[in-house]
Protein backbone atom coordinates (compact mmCIF):
# COMPACT_ATOMS: atom_id res chain seq x y z
CA UNK A 1 0.00 0.00 0.00
CA UNK A 2 1.26 3.44 -0.93
CA UNK A 3 1.34 6.17 1.70
CA UNK A 4 -1.19 8.27 -0.21
CA UNK A 5 -3.58 5.30 -0.24
CA UNK A 6 -3.43 5.23 3.56
CA UNK A 7 -4.05 8.98 3.76
CA UNK A 8 -7.14 8.82 1.54
CA UNK A 9 -8.58 5.80 3.37
CA UNK A 10 -7.85 7.48 6.71
CA UNK A 11 -9.74 10.61 5.64
CA UNK A 12 -12.70 8.55 4.41
CA UNK A 13 -12.81 6.42 7.56
CA UNK A 14 -12.51 9.38 9.90
CA UNK A 15 -15.23 11.41 8.19
CA UNK A 16 -17.73 8.59 7.71
CA UNK A 17 -17.26 6.60 10.93
CA UNK A 18 -19.36 8.91 13.08
CA UNK A 19 -21.61 10.31 10.36
CA UNK A 20 -24.72 8.13 9.85
CA UNK A 21 -23.83 7.37 6.23
CA UNK A 22 -22.05 3.95 6.37
CA UNK A 23 -18.26 3.94 6.45
CA UNK A 24 -18.42 0.47 4.84
CA UNK A 25 -20.13 1.74 1.69
CA UNK A 26 -17.64 4.58 1.30
CA UNK A 27 -14.58 2.40 1.91
CA UNK A 28 -15.82 -0.15 -0.64
CA UNK A 29 -16.07 2.55 -3.31
CA UNK A 30 -12.81 4.31 -2.45
CA UNK A 31 -10.80 1.08 -2.13
CA UNK A 32 -12.01 -0.03 -5.56
CA UNK A 33 -11.26 3.34 -7.16
CA UNK A 34 -7.75 3.18 -5.68
CA UNK A 35 -7.26 -0.32 -7.11
CA UNK A 36 -7.06 -1.91 -3.66
CA UNK A 37 -9.75 -4.54 -4.22
CA UNK A 38 -7.32 -7.15 -5.56
CA UNK A 39 -8.28 -10.58 -4.13
CA UNK A 40 -4.65 -11.10 -3.09
CA UNK A 41 -4.74 -8.13 -0.71
CA UNK A 42 -8.47 -7.88 0.06
CA UNK A 43 -8.22 -9.60 3.44
CA UNK A 44 -5.51 -7.18 4.56
CA UNK A 45 -7.37 -4.15 3.21
CA UNK A 46 -10.51 -5.23 5.08
CA UNK A 47 -8.48 -5.58 8.29
CA UNK A 48 -6.79 -2.21 7.64
CA UNK A 49 -10.22 -0.57 7.33
CA UNK A 50 -11.09 -1.85 10.80
CA UNK A 51 -7.75 -1.09 12.45
CA UNK A 52 -7.70 2.56 11.38
CA UNK A 53 -10.92 2.93 13.37
CA UNK A 54 -8.40 3.39 16.19
CA UNK A 55 -8.11 6.94 14.92
CA UNK A 56 -11.82 7.47 15.46
CA UNK A 57 -11.37 6.23 19.02
CA UNK A 58 -8.53 8.68 19.66
CA UNK A 59 -10.68 11.54 18.33
CA UNK A 60 -13.44 10.79 20.85
CA UNK A 61 -10.94 10.41 23.68
CA UNK A 62 -9.59 13.87 22.86
CA UNK A 63 -12.88 15.67 22.28
CA UNK A 64 -14.71 14.07 25.20
CA UNK A 65 -11.83 13.86 27.65
CA UNK A 66 -13.99 15.44 30.37
CA UNK A 67 -16.57 12.66 30.03
CA UNK A 68 -13.84 10.02 30.15
CA UNK A 69 -12.37 11.58 33.29
CA UNK A 70 -15.87 11.76 34.78
CA UNK A 71 -16.33 8.02 34.20
CA UNK A 72 -12.94 7.26 35.76
CA UNK A 73 -13.98 9.33 38.77
CA UNK A 74 -17.19 7.31 38.86
CA UNK A 75 -15.19 4.10 39.20
CA UNK A 76 -13.62 5.50 42.37
CA UNK A 77 -16.91 6.79 43.74
CA UNK A 78 -16.14 10.44 43.07
CA UNK A 79 -18.87 11.08 40.48
CA UNK A 80 -22.39 9.69 40.53
CA UNK A 81 -23.07 10.90 36.98
CA UNK A 82 -19.81 9.39 35.79
CA UNK A 83 -20.61 6.01 37.32
CA UNK A 84 -24.11 6.05 35.83
CA UNK A 85 -22.76 6.91 32.36
CA UNK A 86 -20.13 4.17 32.56
CA UNK A 87 -22.72 1.58 33.57
CA UNK A 88 -25.01 2.69 30.75
CA UNK A 89 -22.21 2.38 28.20
CA UNK A 90 -21.38 -1.12 29.45
CA UNK A 91 -25.05 -2.13 29.23
CA UNK A 92 -25.29 -0.71 25.70
CA UNK A 93 -22.07 -2.44 24.64
CA UNK A 94 -22.93 -5.95 25.85
CA UNK A 95 -25.38 -6.98 23.06
CA UNK A 96 -22.93 -6.19 20.24
CA UNK A 97 -19.97 -7.60 22.18
CA UNK A 98 -21.67 -10.97 22.60
CA UNK A 99 -23.41 -11.25 19.24
CA UNK A 100 -20.52 -9.70 17.32
CA UNK A 101 -18.20 -12.57 18.21
CA UNK A 102 -20.88 -15.22 17.72
CA UNK A 103 -22.12 -13.93 14.37
CA UNK A 104 -18.98 -12.46 12.77
CA UNK A 105 -18.25 -15.41 10.46
CA UNK A 106 -21.93 -15.76 9.51
CA UNK A 107 -22.19 -12.07 8.68
CA UNK A 108 -19.04 -12.12 6.57
CA UNK A 109 -20.24 -15.21 4.67
CA UNK A 110 -23.85 -14.15 4.08
CA UNK A 111 -24.27 -10.39 4.36
CA UNK A 112 -21.06 -8.91 2.99
CA UNK A 113 -22.21 -9.02 -0.61
CA UNK A 114 -23.70 -6.51 -3.03
CA UNK A 115 -27.44 -6.74 -2.40
CA UNK A 116 -27.37 -6.88 1.42
CA UNK A 117 -25.05 -3.84 1.55
CA UNK A 118 -27.15 -1.88 -0.96
CA UNK A 119 -30.34 -2.86 0.84
CA UNK A 120 -28.95 -1.67 4.19
CA UNK A 121 -27.88 1.65 2.69
CA UNK A 122 -31.25 2.33 1.05
CA UNK A 123 -33.48 1.12 3.88
CA UNK A 124 -31.41 3.05 6.40
CA UNK A 125 -31.87 6.15 4.29
CA UNK A 126 -35.64 5.74 4.18
CA UNK A 127 -35.73 5.21 7.96
CA UNK A 128 -33.71 8.36 8.64
CA UNK A 129 -35.94 10.44 6.35
CA UNK A 130 -38.96 9.16 8.29
CA UNK A 131 -37.29 10.00 11.61
CA UNK A 132 -36.31 13.42 10.35
CA UNK A 133 -39.85 14.51 9.53
CA UNK A 134 -41.35 17.43 11.45
CA UNK A 135 -43.17 15.31 14.03
CA UNK A 136 -41.02 13.73 16.72
CA UNK A 137 -41.02 9.95 16.59
CA UNK A 138 -39.81 8.71 19.93
CA UNK A 139 -41.02 6.07 22.30
CA UNK A 140 -40.34 5.48 25.96
CA UNK A 141 -39.18 2.19 27.40
CA UNK A 142 -39.01 3.46 30.95
CA UNK A 143 -41.31 1.75 33.40
CA UNK A 144 -44.37 3.82 34.20
CA UNK A 145 -43.53 6.56 31.67
CA UNK A 146 -46.15 7.50 29.05
CA UNK A 147 -45.41 7.01 25.35
CA UNK A 148 -45.76 10.66 24.44
CA UNK A 149 -44.12 11.95 21.27
CA UNK A 150 -44.28 15.49 22.66
CA UNK A 151 -42.61 14.63 25.99
CA UNK A 152 -39.39 16.51 26.87
CA UNK A 153 -36.32 14.88 25.37
CA UNK A 154 -33.68 13.42 27.67
CA UNK A 155 -30.06 14.44 28.03
CA UNK A 156 -27.17 12.02 28.31
CA UNK A 157 -27.21 12.38 32.11
CA UNK A 158 -30.86 11.27 32.24
CA UNK A 159 -30.40 7.97 30.38
CA UNK A 160 -31.38 4.89 32.38
CA UNK A 161 -30.10 1.37 31.85
CA UNK A 162 -33.27 0.46 29.93
CA UNK A 163 -32.71 3.22 27.40
CA UNK A 164 -29.03 2.28 27.19
CA UNK A 165 -29.96 -1.35 26.51
CA UNK A 166 -32.37 -0.19 23.81
CA UNK A 167 -29.58 1.78 22.11
CA UNK A 168 -27.34 -1.27 22.43
CA UNK A 169 -29.92 -3.41 20.65
CA UNK A 170 -30.11 -0.83 17.86
CA UNK A 171 -26.33 -1.09 17.60
CA UNK A 172 -26.61 -4.86 17.03
CA UNK A 173 -28.48 -4.14 13.79
CA UNK A 174 -25.43 -2.19 12.62
CA UNK A 175 -23.48 -5.45 12.34
CA UNK A 176 -25.27 -5.72 8.99
CA UNK A 177 -22.71 -4.23 6.53
CA UNK A 178 -23.88 -0.95 5.07
CA UNK A 179 -26.17 -0.10 7.97
CA UNK A 180 -23.86 2.26 9.92
CA UNK A 181 -23.25 1.97 13.64
CA UNK A 182 -23.61 5.70 14.15
CA UNK A 183 -26.90 5.75 12.24
CA UNK A 184 -28.42 3.04 14.41
CA UNK A 185 -27.22 4.46 17.73
CA UNK A 186 -27.97 8.13 16.97
CA UNK A 187 -31.31 7.49 15.28
CA UNK A 188 -32.16 4.82 17.86
CA UNK A 189 -31.30 7.20 20.67
CA UNK A 190 -33.55 9.93 19.31
CA UNK A 191 -36.33 7.39 18.80
CA UNK A 192 -35.99 6.43 22.47
CA UNK A 193 -36.35 10.03 23.57
CA UNK A 194 -32.87 11.59 23.60
CA UNK A 195 -32.05 15.00 22.21
CA UNK A 196 -30.16 14.59 18.90
CA UNK A 197 -27.03 16.18 20.39
CA UNK A 198 -27.08 13.82 23.38
CA UNK A 199 -27.88 10.79 21.23
CA UNK A 200 -24.83 11.66 19.15
CA UNK A 201 -22.62 12.10 22.22
CA UNK A 202 -23.73 8.76 23.65
CA UNK A 203 -23.08 7.16 20.24
CA UNK A 204 -19.56 8.62 20.14
CA UNK A 205 -18.76 7.36 23.65
CA UNK A 206 -20.27 3.95 22.90
CA UNK A 207 -17.86 3.78 20.00
CA UNK A 208 -14.93 3.61 22.43
CA UNK A 209 -15.54 0.00 23.57
CA UNK A 210 -17.30 -1.04 20.36
CA UNK A 211 -14.69 0.15 17.87
CA UNK A 212 -11.86 -0.72 20.24
CA UNK A 213 -13.14 -4.27 20.59
CA UNK A 214 -13.61 -4.57 16.82
CA UNK A 215 -10.05 -3.36 16.17
CA UNK A 216 -8.51 -5.88 18.57
CA UNK A 217 -10.74 -8.74 17.40
CA UNK A 218 -10.22 -8.16 13.66
CA UNK A 219 -6.48 -7.65 14.03
CA UNK A 220 -6.15 -10.83 16.08
CA UNK A 221 -8.34 -12.73 13.62
CA UNK A 222 -6.23 -11.53 10.68
CA UNK A 223 -3.02 -12.59 12.37
CA UNK A 224 -4.40 -16.02 13.27
CA UNK A 225 -5.82 -16.71 9.82
CA UNK A 226 -2.64 -15.64 8.05
CA UNK A 227 -0.48 -17.58 10.50
CA UNK A 228 -2.52 -20.73 9.95
CA UNK A 229 -2.38 -20.22 6.17
CA UNK A 230 1.32 -19.37 6.18
CA UNK A 231 0.71 -16.02 4.49
CA UNK A 232 1.55 -12.42 5.37
CA UNK A 233 -0.57 -10.63 7.94
CA UNK A 234 -1.94 -7.13 7.44
CA UNK A 235 1.13 -5.32 8.83
CA UNK A 236 3.56 -7.47 6.83
CA UNK A 237 1.60 -7.04 3.60
CA UNK A 238 0.67 -3.37 3.83
CA UNK A 239 3.44 -2.00 6.05
CA UNK A 240 3.54 -0.44 9.53
CA UNK A 241 4.04 3.14 8.27
CA UNK A 242 0.87 3.26 6.12
CA UNK A 243 -1.08 1.75 9.01
CA UNK A 244 0.12 4.40 11.48
CA UNK A 245 -0.46 7.18 8.94
CA UNK A 246 -3.99 5.90 8.33
CA UNK A 247 -4.73 5.98 12.06
CA UNK A 248 -3.33 9.51 12.47
CA UNK A 249 -5.27 10.87 9.50
CA UNK A 250 -8.44 9.13 10.67
CA UNK A 251 -8.00 10.77 14.10
CA UNK A 252 -7.84 14.27 12.63
CA UNK A 253 -10.67 13.82 10.14
CA UNK A 254 -12.91 12.10 12.73
CA UNK A 255 -12.43 14.99 15.17
CA UNK A 256 -13.49 17.47 12.48
CA UNK A 257 -16.48 15.33 11.50
CA UNK A 258 -17.67 14.98 15.11
CA UNK A 259 -17.55 18.72 15.72
CA UNK A 260 -19.46 19.39 12.52
CA UNK A 261 -22.05 16.65 13.12
CA UNK A 262 -23.07 17.85 16.58
CA UNK A 263 -23.65 21.37 15.27
CA UNK A 264 -25.49 20.09 12.19
CA UNK A 265 -27.85 17.81 14.14
CA UNK A 266 -28.89 20.67 16.40
CA UNK A 267 -29.99 22.71 13.39
CA UNK A 268 -31.08 20.27 10.70
CA UNK A 269 -31.73 16.78 12.10
CA UNK A 270 -31.25 13.43 10.36
CA UNK A 271 -33.26 13.56 7.13
CA UNK A 272 -30.50 14.93 4.90
CA UNK A 273 -28.33 11.93 5.76
CA UNK A 274 -31.18 9.67 4.68
CA UNK A 275 -31.27 11.24 1.22
CA UNK A 276 -27.50 10.99 1.01
CA UNK A 277 -27.60 7.27 1.88
CA UNK A 278 -30.14 6.61 -0.88
CA UNK A 279 -27.96 8.48 -3.38
CA UNK A 280 -24.94 6.48 -2.20
CA UNK A 281 -26.86 3.21 -2.62
CA UNK A 282 -27.76 4.17 -6.20
CA UNK A 283 -24.18 5.19 -6.99
CA UNK A 284 -22.70 2.05 -5.44
CA UNK A 285 -25.29 -0.12 -7.18
CA UNK A 286 -24.41 1.42 -10.52
CA UNK A 287 -20.69 0.85 -9.92
CA UNK A 288 -21.31 -2.79 -8.96
CA UNK A 289 -23.46 -3.44 -12.04
CA UNK A 290 -20.86 -1.70 -14.18
CA UNK A 291 -18.10 -3.87 -12.74
CA UNK A 292 -16.24 -0.93 -11.26
CA UNK A 293 -16.40 -2.29 -7.69
CA UNK A 294 -17.04 -5.66 -6.10
CA UNK A 295 -18.48 -6.48 -2.68
CA UNK A 296 -17.60 -9.66 -0.80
Amino acid sequence: MELWHAIILGVVEGITEYLPVSSTGHLIIVSALLGLDDPATKQSIDAFSIVIQGGAILAVLGLYANRVVQMIQGVFGQSVDGRRLLINLIVAFIPAAVLGVLLDDIIEANLFSAWPVLGALALGGVWMIWLGRGKKHHVSIEEGEPHDADAPQKTIDEITWRTALGIGLFQVVAMWPGTSRSMMTIAGGTLLGLKPKDAAEFSFLLGLPTLGGACVYKLGKNWKQTHDAGTQNMIEQLGITPTLVGIIVATISAAIAIRWLVSFLNKHGLAVFGWYRIALAIALGGMIVGGVVTVG
